[in-house]
């Protein structure tokens, strides 16, 4: 397993087909955390991995189980056999794709602790959510933009802001609600379907690829911000019978 301050495997993925949308050289060494790598957390960290990015850091304290096989992308029956944590999992993945080794951190995030510049927050509750905001993201200097998703069955959030910026965090946090009140097929059930999951990682990719144009590449096509809040509904709203 490799860890922070250990040398790592770099890239050797072939990034011809989307350099000019992300160039993971001029994004250079910015350090980007996942937080979570279950079922969108997984896939957000093989998207962005394969984007060339070389300072990716995983964090997770949970081992791959037999419930994640089917829906959590890209684990497998050998990661269940060997019962690898899933950051570590995630890792091998990641370099048999030819990305860069990620950094593993297998353990929950339980203090204070430098998540990245940009930091994916796809964690289990809204209880976890709330106190790594607390403790890791708000108002920290080393974090920039926090992208966090909520799904359901059908229906998904995605939430993009900077931790420093007041109105930001105020609309962030107005959407919270107690893990109590979590019901099915609202977002953020134990239930799990992975077209939903990949969808939802989707989104939270194409918000971090945004920020990436707007505030490392300088494009003035991505000036404008785009809302904090993203909600996308996959049920249809009407159904037609013959």
């Amino acid at each position: 397993m490799i860890t922070a301050g250990q040398e790592r495997k770099r890239a050797t993925i072939d990034i011809t087909r989307h350099v000019q949308h992300f160039d993971p050289h001029v994004f250079a060494d910015t350090r980007v955390g996942v937080v979570g790598c279950g079922s969108v957390g997984a896939r957000i960290a093989m998207e962005v991995g394969c984007f060339g990015i070389s300072n990716l850091h995983l964090f997770d304290g949970q081992r791959v189980d037999k419930e994640n096989i089917a829906n959590q992308r890209p684990f497998t029956q050998e990661d269940l056999a060997l019962r690898r944590f899933k950051v570590d999992a995630l890792a091998r993945h990641l370099v048999a794709a030819g990305a860069a080794e990620p950094v593993q951190h297998p353990e929950h995030v339980l203090k204070p602790t430098d998540l990245g510049r940009v930091v994916f927050l796809a964690v289990d509750s809204m209880t976890a959510r709330v106190k790594i905001f607390e403790e890791c993201l708000y108002l920290k200097p080393w974090t920039d933009y926090v992208i966090e998703v909520r799904m359901g069955i059908d229906e998904l959030r995605c939430y993009g802001f900077n931790p420093r910026l007041r109105h930001h965090v105020e609309e962030w946090r107005a959407s919270l609600y107690e893990d109590e009140k979590t019901q099915e097929n609202a977002c953020q059930v134990q239930t799990t379907i992975g077209g939903t999951a990949m969808i939802t990682a989707g989104v939270a990719v194409t918000r971090f690829r945004h920020w990436y144009r707007k505030e490392i590449a300088r494009d003035p096509a991505y000036a404008k911000d785009l809302p904090v809040e993203q909600v996308i509904m996959l049920r249809p709203l009407l159904a037609f019978c013959q």
